[in-house]
């Protein structure tokens, strides 16, 4: 597991994007915390020891924890503080049932209503994906993930959908990075992701459509062989 990074690294790489808000800003590097387990599941944690390790005050802390418990990745007990949630298999693979129709939807959105920024955007993102299983950088992989994710419901132009989806997506990634070595294919699932970024950049929806249920069950098989990893 990697160690927790310092509060000096964590303010120059806020200072780089001036413009996000606090309450951003602490959102941000909260769920990466807890997507890459460096806060744990069944962790207790508390809104000032995070805002002294992140450097950031108390109230954005503690709109990012509420933001994060609507997403299911901390839950706030009243008088017993907040605790990192736990993972099972079995409610993820209920989540890709979801996901699965929601995505394959936004997928195909995407690629019919991107601006031409974007569809460069998407571009850049399926070389990412490539770099980082290239490098076998399994941070540079959740990263690019997320900005995949962000700029497809951006894209969209559905905010319903983008609603729906938001809930979902970080635990995905949880459940990712806490499994793909036991299980996972980097290289595969590096090609699946930006064969979706690509079919978008292309304006093609049949294709992103198609591309977007392939690696949702290249990610339902990954899901149900950490069950049984024999």
């Amino acid at each position: 597991m990697a160690s927790r990074r310092s509060p000096g690294k964590r303010a120059a790489q806020r200072r780089q994007d001036p413009d996000a808000s606090l309450t951003d800003r602490a959102y941000a590097e909260l769920e990466e915390l807890i997507v890459t387990l460096e806060l744990e599941p069944g962790e207790v944690v508390s809104e000032s020891a995070l805002g002294e390790q992140l450097g950031i005050g108390r109230t954005p802390i503690r709109e990012a924890l509420h933001r994060l418990a609507r997403e299911r990745l901390v839950n706030i007990l009243p008088r017993r503080g907040i605790v990192v949630s736990e993972i099972n298999v079995g409610a993820q693979l209920r989540l890709l049932e979801v996901r699965r129709e929601i995505e394959r939807l936004v997928a195909r959105s995407a690629a019919r209503r991107a601006s031409d920024a974007e569809r460069a955007q998407f571009a850049e993102i399926a070389k990412g994906f490539e770099a980082a299983a290239r490098g076998n950088d399994e941070t540079a992989f959740m990263r690019t993930d997320r900005a995949l994710n962000e700029l497809c419901l951006v894209a969209a132009r559905n905010e319903y959908a983008s609603g729906a989806m938001s809930l979902m997506h970080s635990l995905s990634r949880r459940f990712w990075f806490i499994h793909y070595r036991q299980a996972a294919d980097m290289p595969l699932a590096a090609k699946l992701h930006a064969a979706v970024a690509r079919a978008i950049a292309k304006g093609d929806a049949k294709a992103a459509a198609a591309a977007s249920d392939a690696l949702i069950d290249y990610i339902e098989a990954f899901t149900r062989s950490t069950a049984d990893p024999a």
